[in-house]
């Protein structure tokens, strides 16, 4: 029987509302473990330095944002070189920068630790290598990948093309910062060579950029062909996107040299410098270290002598001998001209870079004609490129740091106030870290580097 049929009231039933329960947190096992990896194993830094290379620190953590991580070095195998704290790492998303400010001279291996949610960590292994303080230490940069730099070009938009006396790779660096190159480029097969060229020299002229070998023997006095090498090599774009493809190439100008010398008496002792046996970097060797246009020539070149001195003793003066056909000589057929030979007072010292800016200015740097790069003097000359005219000093250049002076990639008007020019050593036989290793006999690509520094020149 119903209620209703009992006499019953019906039954009223409360509709209660459904509260919505807040989610369960998360838990440790959500979160993935991190991942972390850096560009480069290896770095190279120097104590006091401004503007160090860097590496860059990639992380994730699946279930967690990139903002969550935290990336810091954990440990250092060697304080006194750099320490945790040293270590300075940039950003908040999954792309960050890694700088260290060294302590000391030598090696240690940083582990730079990711840290995400739940707890979970990763770490990766560092290994640095720091070099001690220079002078000048806020106008220089380092470029890495290398330590044998030996000649440089303008590429525009504050980019510069390296050459390397080690090896015939040619190299695009950002000129106003430390680090590995943007850009490289070998052209031995192009060359049909196999060994070094020696690169020593170079210069540009639009879009062609002469580079030529030492043309002299070995360290051991051998006779080396591939040295003998003078190239051209095509520019296409400017700054970072400059391309470089190759040309001509003509391996007869060490021979037309001796032979001119020869049949002008030898008065410069070529043919005795470069035979088989001699050691090129003698005061009375043979050794092209210099490559430069006479004024307002793209034809004739001037072609610096390291050695020999002229009279080869003690006080000589350095030789440029003009190549009136320069320009052809690369893929051509011809054999070079020879123009009245130059001889300059330079205090004893030879030519190891010459460049020319548009007005027609000329600098020179000079240097000892002996191997023994890191102690001997080193200075600039201005000069107005005519073969009557004595250079003048503008400077003395330190030689206290590790390193020979050694390229100058582009020359500003030397009269206008506040001129700079930018200079790069060649640190191939420096102990960089004090472990005894030449820098060219170091393992890792990334602990060679060449150094540029910034001078005034007015």
């Amino acid at each position: 029987m119903s209620r209703l049929s009992r006499g019953l009231l019906p039954l009223a039933v409360a509709v209660l509302p459904v509260l919505a329960l807040p989610a369960a947190p998360a838990t440790a096992a959500s979160y993935g473990t991190p991942t972390i990896t850096l560009s480069a194993g290896y770095l190279s830094g120097a104590v006091g330095a401004t503007g160090d290379p860097t590496v860059t620190v990639t992380v994730a953590q699946s279930g967690a944002a990139a903002s969550a991580l935290t990336v810091a070095a954990s440990a250092s195998s060697r304080g006194s070189v750099a320490r945790p704290g040293d270590v300075s790492v940039a950003g908040t998303t999954g792309t960050r920068t890694l700088v260290v400010a060294s302590q000391g001279v030598g090696y240690t291996d940083l582990t730079i630790k990711v840290t995400g949610l739940g707890g979970k960590s990763a770490t990766k292994t560092l290994h640095y290598a720091a070099s001690p303080a220079v002078q000048h230490a806020a106008a220089s940069r380092y470029l890495t990948g290398s330590s044998d730099a030996s000649a440089a070009v303008d590429a525009g938009g504050g980019y510069i093309l390296v050459a390397d006396d080690e090896s015939n790779v040619l190299r695009l660096y950002d000129r106003n910062a430390s680090g590995g190159p943007v850009r490289t480029w070998d052209f031995s097969g192009a060359l049909g060579v196999s060994k070094e060229i020696d690169i020593e020299a170079a210069t540009r002229v639009g879009d062609t950029v002469y580079w030529t070998g030492s043309l002299g023997n070995n360290k051991d006095g051998a006779v080396k062909r591939d040295r003998q090498t003078v190239f051209t090599t095509t520019v296409t774009g400017s700054g970072a996107d400059t391309q470089l493809s190759p040309a001509g190439s003509y391996r007869g100008l060490r021979d037309d040299l001796i032979a001119w010398d020869h049949a002008n008496g030898d008065r410069y002792g070529f043919a005795a410098g470069a035979a088989d046996g001699q050691a090129p970097k003698q005061i009375d060797g043979f050794n092209v270290e210099g490559l430069e246009f006479a004024p307002g020539s793209t034809t004739t070149a001037y072609v610096g002598f390291r050695a020999p001195l002229t009279p080869a003793v003690t006080g000589g003066r350095a030789l440029l001998v003009p190549v009136t056909n320069f320009s052809s000589l690369p893929g051509g057929s011809a054999h070079a001209a020879f123009g009245a030979p130059v001889e300059l007072d330079l205090g004893g010292l030879s030519v190891r870079d010459l460049r020319r800016n548009a007005l027609g200015q000329y600098l020179i740097v000079a240097g000892s004609w002996a191997a023994d790069d890191n102690s001997d003097p080193y200075a600039l000359y201005r000069w107005d490129g005519q073969p009557g005219s004595r250079p003048v000093k503008v400077l003395d250049l330190p030689t206290s740091d590790a390193g020979g002076w050694e390229a100058v990639a582009d020359l500003p008007d030397l009269t206008a106030p506040g001129a700079r020019v930018q200079l790069i050593t060649d640190d191939g036989s420096a102990d960089l870290y004090g472990d005894g290793t030449a820098a060219k006999d170091l393992t890792h690509a990334e602990w060679k580097k060449s150094r540029t520094t910034w001078f005034a020149l007015n």
